[in-house]
């Protein structure tokens, strides 16, 4: 009997045991599904601090040399040249005589047009003093005044087409080319010439869309050319072309003047160097903190061991650092690696 008793009272025992044991592992298993409180979980992340620097910005590009004006000289009148005075090369002046159309015809035409005009300024006159007298009528009159109207307006035509014939400069410059002979026929729209202007000229660059942010018009260059060694030209940013072109390149002009003393022609090639110092401290931070694209950029900024989103602006790149403009400051710091786990507001754990 004692011994049932004993062998009841240790089987009761070993089933407690076991229902305590798995109730405690129950217990475990279901603390370790709960999920984490919020905060509980930091983040690993790599962190830089925005400076302002002074940068010096290196870019020399190359590009050749165009005029500063350029400009074709047009006949605007038909007939034979009766004289060219030019030569290619020779310096002419603005409103200068280059050539001559021949205008013997419409000296002809312009002396019987102004002949007609006399006899319809004398018809017009007797026909007025006949109808005054009530001898004439008074359509006589009109139509004798629209004749002479007529005659005078032929006149000035013919007056303007003899002045065209003299063929003039546009622009002060060089005759480049010389494109006639005397005694050809020209019509109106015959290129006789084209004149360029060197007393200043422009050098045309292409920079890269990180280039182009970097100057600015109004921003001094310094220009060399290899035909003239150890010399510079000082030239000034007058163009920056706000449309780039099919390979994303930007057009660039620069204006400079042309010493005679050493005067650089159309097409020589020329290095443009757009070295500077940045005046003024710039804020940087690394290109790996940008979260999205340079068009809609952002980064996170970790203040008391949390990352805030923050939009930014931002200017041109310099090495790989870009420069802010907008949206976070001097001192602020920014995750460089490990956005990739974030959202605005996670915690973060600094890495070394």
């Amino acid at each position: 009997m004692k011994k049932k008793l004993l062998l009841a009272a240790i089987l009761i025992g070993t089933v407690l045991l076991i229902v305590w044991k798995l109730a405690s592992n129950k217990s475990k298993i279901n603390d370790n599904n709960k999920p984490g409180r919020a905060g509980s979980i930091r983040i690993p992340v790599t962190v830089a601090t925005v400076k302002e620097e002074l940068m010096e910005i290196n870019i020399v590009k190359t590009g050749s040399v165009a005029p500063f004006k350029e400009a074709k000289v047009i006949s605007v009148a038909n007939g034979n040249l009766q004289k060219l005075l030019f030569a290619a090369g020779d310096k002419v002046r603005q409103g200068q005589i280059l050539a001559m159309v021949d205008t013997r015809l419409l000296q002809l035409d312009l002396q019987k047009s102004e002949s007609n005009v006399a006899r319809l300024a004398r018809d017009l006159k007797t026909y007025t003093e006949l109808m005054e007298a009530n001898a004439g009528t008074r359509e006589k009159v009109s139509q004798v005044r629209q004749d002479y109207q007529d005659a005078l307006n032929q006149s000035e035509q013919l007056r303007k087409q003899i002045a065209d014939a003299a063929i003039k400069a546009p622009t002060n410059g060089v005759v480049s080319l010389k494109l006639v002979e005397e005694g050809v026929f020209v019509t109106a729209g015959t290129e006789i010439t084209s004149i360029v202007n060197l007393s200043q000229v422009k050098v045309q660059v292409n920079l890269t869309e990180t280039e182009v942010y970097q100057v600015s018009e109004g921003q001094k260059v310094t220009l060399s050319a290899d035909v003239y060694p150890g010399k510079t030209f000082d030239g000034t940013i007058t163009y920056i072309s706000p449309q780039a072109s099919e390979t994303h390149n930007y057009l660039v002009e620069i204006t400079a003047n042309n010493p005679p003393e050493s005067p650089l022609l159309s097409g020589t090639f020329i290095y443009a160097d757009f070295s500077k110092k940045t005046e003024q401290g710039i804020l940087l931070i690394p290109a790996e903190t940008l979260v999205e694209n340079t068009r809609e950029p952002s980064v996170y900024v970790v203040k008391n061991g949390i990352a805030r989103l923050s939009q930014i602006k931002v200017g041109g790149r310099y090495g790989e650092h870009i420069r802010v403009l907008e949206g976070i400051g001097h001192g602020d710091i920014v995750v460089t690696s490990g956005q990739i786990n974030l959202s605005d507001g996670t915690s973060v754990n600094i890495s070394k």
